[in-house]
């Protein structure tokens, strides 16, 4: 099956699943639609890594699980199937049904935001994510200069937003004990400078 951009064929979940298990690359599913997911840069990586890597360890031997890339969700009320940068899954996961693949109740998700993605990350996914019963908390950082936007869940649909853009900033997790400068979620990450030219 080859997937394109004019291809307006529409699949269900399981041709997706099929699809993907066999597939060298990674899609995501939109309701009905199959898209493929472009690879990250490698200050996409960088951040990344570096929030999956603090988080990890700093979770250890407690009851959460955290997830970098390539862990599958499923968001049935949007019918999204989707791979978020980072998750954290408190407690026992709990999967699709049928499936030990795919998962579907994450606390906390972050998404290292592109050009290509930012729109989408910040409007119809975060929108995706808040029919997510487990959903508490939502970061998103940009790759192209030290900017992260935090959305924390205080009541039923209601959210509460901060940002930060200061290397010495400390972002501090709502929904579980953790914190992290600016500083060392960009650690090694290298900023293009874009040189104006004068008449």
């Amino acid at each position: 099956m080859i997937v394109q951009a004019e291809d307006k064929k529409y699949y269900t979940p399981e041709e997706y699943l099929d699809f993907e298990v066999n597939s060298e690359e990674r899609h995501e599913y939109i309701n009905g639609e199959i898209v493929l997911m472009t690879g990250g840069m490698p200050n996409h990586n960088r951040i990344a890594g570096n929030f999956y890597a603090a988080l990890n360890f700093a979770l250890k031997r407690q009851p959460y699980d955290v997830f970098f890339t390539d862990q599958r969700l499923w968001i049935p009320r949007k019918r999204i199937y989707t791979y978020p940068d980072v998750m954290v899954v408190q407690g026992e996961l709990q999967f699709q049904e049928g499936r030990r693949d795919t998962i579907t109740n994450p606390l906390i998700i972050a998404e290292v935001l592109s050009d290509s993605t930012r729109n989408y990350d910040k409007d119809a996914k975060f929108s995706a994510y808040r029919t997510i019963p487990t959903f508490q908390e939502y970061l998103l950082i940009e790759q192209y200069s030290m900017h992260v936007e935090q959305f924390f869940k205080t009541d039923n649909k209601r959210w509460t937003f901060a940002e930060y853009d200061d290397a010495d900033e400390t972002i501090s997790l709502n929904s579980i004990s953790f914190q992290i400068t600016l500083a060392d979620i960009y650690d090694k990450v290298e900023f293009e400078v874009i040189e104006s030219s004068e008449d």
